[in-house]
């Protein structure tokens, strides 16, 4: 979310973070992103979840979810048709789906004895991690990663394949 937020500030996307919700007052990123000069709101779950959720992102372009862990609700994907995003740490369509996110992931990348990993900018689809690729980025994974380093070489690279995915999106609505 900083990343998106500091590529719009200095231009590098030709647009600008409408509002950053959060389901809870203290959810970090609403701090980060009050530091940053962003509006914010926080939306908590509950039975009526996806209707505050829609008026909270009232007229936005784009939805880009970051640290997102549930399933988004099927309205908010039918109101954003091709226009919800996810980043997930590694190159979908391995190890994703349900469970799948943080430490987790790079867990089973060196478990599994991939050479490779990265990240995956996908579109959202009502599917964990199922939807369109719009860009991955890749690194190696090297003899002596844990699931620490790894993460870092990978979070590196999803400060980079962001932007860039939401260039190429909204570059697809001019």
């Amino acid at each position: 979310m900083a990343a998106i937020a500091k590529a719009c500030a200095e231009g590098s996307i030709n647009a600008r973070v409408s509002i950053v919700i959060a389901p809870k007052e203290t959810t970090p990123a609403k701090s980060l992103a009050q530091s940053l000069g962003v509006p914010t709101a926080v939306v908590a779950y509950g039975d009526d979840y996806p209707e505050r959720l829609l008026e909270a992102l009232g007229q936005v372009q784009l939805v880009c979810l970051a640290g997102y862990l549930k399933l988004l609700p099927s309205a908010v994907i039918t109101a954003f048709p091709g226009h919800v995003l996810n980043i997930h740490p590694a190159l979908l369509p391995k190890f994703g789906g349900k469970g799948m996110y943080g430490h987790f992931v790079h867990e089973a990348v060196i478990a599994a004895g991939e050479t490779e990993s990265g990240c995956t900018v996908h579109r959202v689809t009502g599917a964990y991690d199922e939807g369109q690729i719009v860009v991955q980025l890749r690194c190696p994974v090297m003899p002596d990663d844990t699931p620490d380093s790894l993460a870092a070489r990978v979070l590196a690279l999803e400060h980079r394949a962001y932007p860039e995915a939401i260039r190429h999106v909204l570059a697809e609505t001019v």
